[in-house]
């Protein structure tokens, strides 16, 4: 297993997640909804608003995964956060970054993952919308703009929280 990465602009990106004010806030149904219409539209078990603080991702909306954090180093979201585009992972069992990470040998036996970067307007990513499914499956570019702008609903939402 590879640990996830730590960006060159950690610092100012833990800044700019805190600023946030939502590390450990309770669900709020916006949010919610976004990773039900997601698990729903890709019809996989899995769907999370992972954000990726200094030790730990932390679940700001999640279906079908009970825990609402996780170790950052076994996170594939912390991998995602590294480029701006969507992370695709259509094997993990195949993939030498997550071959024998505890998520994929172990329950919840990931296969197949795709990570969207929640990347705020200052630049920093801190997170991600992604789906997660314990089968081999793969996108194409219909799903990857639908996961985009998932996404993007996503960013509008954390952006404009203040404002709720």
């Amino acid at each position: 297993m590879i640990k996830a990465p730590i960006p060159p602009n950690e610092e100012d990106r833990l800044h700019a997640l805190r600023q946030l004010l939502i590390l450990d806030t309770p669900p709020e149904e916006r949010f919610d909804r976004i990773v039900q219409f997601a698990a729903q539209e890709f019809d996989v078990p899995t769907a999370l608003i992972s954000l990726i603080d200094a030790e730990r991702q932390w679940f700001k909306a999640r279906v079908g995964l009970d825990v609402c954090e996780t170790n950052r180093e076994i996170s594939f979201c912390g991998h995602a956060i590294m480029k701006n585009d969507i992370m695709v992972i259509n094997d993990a069992t195949k993939d030498e970054r997550f071959h024998d990470n505890p998520v994929v040998t172990g329950a919840p036996h990931v296969r197949f993952y795709a990570g969207a970067p929640l990347q705020l307007p200052t630049g920093q990513n801190i997170g991600t919308l992604c789906l997660i499914d314990s089968v081999p499956r793969e996108m194409d570019s219909v799903d990857l703009a639908i996961l985009g702008s998932l996404r993007d609903l996503v960013v509008e939402e954390l952006v404009n929280r203040d404002q709720h």
